[in-house]
């Protein structure tokens, strides 16, 4: 069976100069899921290996490093699936996932998102209860926010008052104004040689989002998706790709015989058609066909297939 693995640091305006720490960090993230994969690991490892890599990264919007919402704290959201797991009734062998969404004070979200999937009955857990859940599964203490996004935290707050008024709960139109300062997404899809796909995908968020908002990350079939045929992880503004359930659309499409190429291409422009949205999507199919395609103008990504080397790039 053909392997891959494909992985994305988050669509968006990048800064200038930052470019070339981006697409670096994308290929040491996924070299590390190559090598799962190629010493016959399985695409769940590798995903999650590869997310890990990107969160403990501070320059990209997961883990260590996230955004900051609007209070001034980091709430973390993240999802892991896979597309077989283990039997659920007669002849069925059911995927499986598992989510966290506004977690704070954790390292590795996507680790903990796979312990409510392994450990518990359930598929997601919120707030300060997936925060006790990480404590009981020994994931300590951690401070995810760093001084640069503190600072450029400050920023935004003095920046957001001038543009939108101090107490506005309307963020579109500033992001719309300033794209620079939406957040990113990391995420990876990987099919290993047993013909298994996962996805894992992990992010803070919005910069400057409303105490407690959810987006599309932690959701499967929205920002992240596993199915026998498709893993996919999205990117951008969240709350579009929930809209149109955009991972799964993606899958069905292939299903119902599309390329996955195409199924992204018509995805992707119909949340143009409809909003707009500045979206990106990495996948791969069950014969190792590895995807990227953004309506931003940067999505640092990374992907290998087979047994070639990784290749890294700033746009699709």
């Amino acid at each position: 069976m053909p392997i891959a693995l494909i992985a994305h640091g988050g669509a968006g305006n990048w800064r200038p100069g930052s470019e070339s720490d981006a697409v670096a960090g994308m290929k040491d993230a996924v070299e590390q899921g190559r090598a799962i994969l190629r010493a016959g690991g399985s695409a769940l490892d590798a995903v999650c290996a590869t997310v890990v890599a990107l969160e403990d990264n501070p320059i990209f919007n997961a883990g260590t490093g996230a955004v900051l919402n609007f209070d001034g704290f980091c709430e973390l959201d993240a999802s892991v699936m896979e597309s077989r797991g283990f039997p659920l009734g007669q002849g069925s062998n059911a995927p499986r996932l598992g989510a966290v969404c506004a977690l704070q004070r954790v390292k590795n979200p996507i680790l903990v998102a796979r312990k409510v999937m392994e450990e518990t009955d359930h598929v997601m857990l919120a707030g300060e209860g997936a925060q006790r859940f990480a404590r009981v599964m020994g994931f300590g203490d951690h401070d995810p926010i760093t001084p640069a996004r503190r600072a450029d935290w400050q920023d935004k707050r003095r920046r957001i008052d001038e543009v939108l008024g101090r107490h506005s709960l309307k963020m579109r139109r500033f992001l719309k104004d300033h794209p620079e300062y939406a957040g990113g997404t990391v995420g990876a899809a990987a099919v290993d040689a047993n013909g298994v796909l996962a996805a894992a995908t992990s992010t803070g968020g919005v910069t400057m989002k409303l105490v407690g908002r959810v987006g599309d990350s932690p959701l499967a079939g929205a920002g992240n998706y596993a199915s026998d045929r498709v893993a996919a992880s999205a990117t951008g503004t969240g709350e579009y790709v929930m809209r149109t359930l955009a991972a799964r659309a993606i899958s069905e499409a292939v299903e119902h015989g599309a390329t996955l190429a195409n199924a992204m291409k018509d995805v992707l422009d119909r949340l143009g058609r409809d909003f707009d949205a500045d979206v990106g999507i990495v996948a791969v199919d069950s014969a190792g066909t590895a995807v990227a395609r953004h309506r931003t103008p940067d999505m640092p990504h990374a992907f290998f297939g087979g047994v070639g080397d990784v290749a890294a790039r700033m746009r699709a």
